[in-house]
């Protein structure tokens, strides 16, 4: 595969990533929450919803969701719905007088795998990566060559997501950043619960 191709690809796909999203809201309110630990799960579960979708649209069936309409609006209200959820519990944890430290502690421990699952639930229905991992094969891969530039390009999305969606759980994960959210925690919740609404309503209402 050509190396301009790959830098492409690369370069799409951290656009796509890094861009301030659900996602990147959703790990940064943990990190600052409830902390380092959970924070890594759910970004390990929103990269795991990619590579699902990576190993979809590598077997062509993204390409086949992508051009029936009715199903690709099933997977946009589904997703909005689930953001609108994620709204819901925001403006719950903004509108609390008070922290709840010890509610939150016991969460982080005890709920590592609901928080991975939320993660992995919040990128499967973001009908965006569906249309982004067709755009990014169908674009970059060679007919000829395809089994050979396939693991180039999913391998090292991977890769980047790990670092850049990592790169934002232990960045607000910081004292300076827990400190932050110690101050401001009904404020950032009540910011995150407008994001996730905003982004759940468009998905919802858009046609495309």
């Amino acid at each position: 595969m050509a190396v301009e191709s790959l830098a492409a690809v690369y370069a799409t796909y951290i656009f796509a990533s890094a861009s301030p999203g659900p996602s990147v809201m959703a790990i940064m309110g943990t990190a600052m929450a409830q902390g380092r630990r959970p924070a890594l799960t759910l970004a390990l579960g929103v990269i795991g919803g990619s590579m699902t979708w990576a190993g979809l649209a590598s077997l062509g069936l993204t390409a086949l969701l992508a051009t029936h309409a009715g199903t690709l609006s099933a997977v946009r209200i589904a997703g909005g719905c689930y953001l609108l959820w994620l709204a819901v519990k925001a403006a719950k944890a903004a509108g609390q007088t008070t922290p709840a430290a010890e509610q939150a502690v016991a969460s982080a421990s005890a709920g590592l795998w609901k928080t991975f699952r939320q993660g992995y639930l919040m990128h499967l229905t973001n009908p965006k990566a569906i249309l982004s991992w067709s755009a990014i094969l169908s674009l970059a891969l060679n007919p000829e060559r395809a089994a050979g530039d396939l693991p180039l390009i999913v391998g090292g999305c991977c890769g980047l997501g790990l670092v850049i969606f990592c790169g934002y759980a232990v960045a607000f994960s910081t004292p300076t950043a827990v400190r932050l959210y110690g101050r401001a925690r009904r404020g950032i919740q009540g910011l995150l619960a407008v994001g996730f609404t905003t982004a759940g309503l468009s998905l919802i209402v858009s046609r495309g």
